[in-house]
């Protein structure tokens, strides 16, 4: 089946499943009213009330032990060799109406390296993102909250011009601008709440140090699952995937260069209705030509 194909049937199943939570807000219709600060990376359906800002912070280190080749075999990492990265997210959300929501992203990372007796460091800002939110259906005593979206990548993370002495730690981002397009659901089912989202992107080709580059199409798939418990706390559980072709250089196709991976997440949160905040474990359990990574991250939710 085509990438294209998949994201279709995604969206098909999504749709007898899912409606619009995010950030602790629900829809004034529902009785339970649990507030969390939703999945680590999963969207949540709902969007922000008109005129309302919710920002959140998110905190992520991770350690890579390894890497999954073209065929999806692991190799751990050469003994003495190390990979490591810190980075810290910035992700806003505004109401322009009680069901239209404009929400942003960027990234600054800090990462490091230590291959074959080199060490490498480099900071910079990561590549940004821009979102248009939509409610197209409200949570009813069946149907789950539905939201579609619109994505955009912004290439602001370097991407070419790489230094000798950085050993690749340099390069932030892709150099590519992306659209995409998107389905999110939402549904609760005391004492779950139940998420998922499948978005599909078109980058755009760029120049990448003189070579005409064109990344392939990719698709983005999240399920997530929150449990909630008394004072405040709740567990949580989700998958995340991502898949991506082969690029090409120059209009010729560069073999073994697709990309993927499928990684869990679990994790716990607290919250009030004041803040609500998260502490997540995450881990690649396979992949194509990625990194092997293993993630610790922190974030919290504050509305104004």
């Amino acid at each position: 089946m085509t990438g294209k194909g998949l994201f279709l049937s995604f969206i098909c199943v999504f749709l007898c499943v899912h409606p619009c939570f995010s950030q602790g807000q629900v829809t004034q219709s529902e009785e339970w009213n649990p507030v969390s600060a939703g999945p680590l990376t999963t969207w949540t359906a709902p969007v922000c009330e008109k005129g309302q800002l919710i920002v959140q912070p998110f905190f992520f280190y991770n350690h890579t032990r390894g890497t999954f080749n073209d065929e999806g075999d692991y190799s751990s990492l050469p003994e003495g060799d190390k990979k490591s990265s810190f980075a810290e997210q910035f992700f806003f959300q505004y109401g322009l109406t009680n069901k239209l929501e404009f929400a942003g992203q960027t990234i600054y990372q800090q990462n490091y390296i230590e291959q074959s007796g080199e060490k490498a460091r480099a900071r910079g800002m990561g590549d940004s993102y821009l979102y248009l939110r939509y409610c197209l259906l409200s949570e009813q005593k069946i149907l789950p909250l539905i939201t579609g979206v619109f994505q955009v990548k912004a290439p602001s993370g370097k991407y070419q011009h790489a230094a000798d002495d950085k050993l690749g730690t340099d390069i932030m981002g892709s150099g590519a601008w992306e659209h995409g397009y998107g389905v999110i659901v939402t549904k609760k089912i005391k004492p779950f709440v139940l998420h998922a989202d499948a978005l599909y992107s078109f980058p755009v080709s760029v120049t990448i140090d003189t070579v005409k580059t064109l990344y392939a199409n990719n698709f983005t798939y999240d399920f997530g699952v929150e449990y909630f418990l008394p004072r405040g706390f709740n567990l949580l559980c989700e998958i995340n995937g991502f898949m991506q072709g082969d690029r090409k250089d120059a209009g010729d196709r560069v073999p073994a260069t697709d990309t993927g991976y499928v990684m869990v997440a679990p994790g716990i949160g607290w919250s009030n209705d004041k803040i609500q905040t998260l502490l997540c474990y995450q881990r690649v359990l396979a992949g194509t030509n990625c990194d092997a990574n293993d993630s610790v991250a922190v974030t919290f939710v504050y509305t104004f």
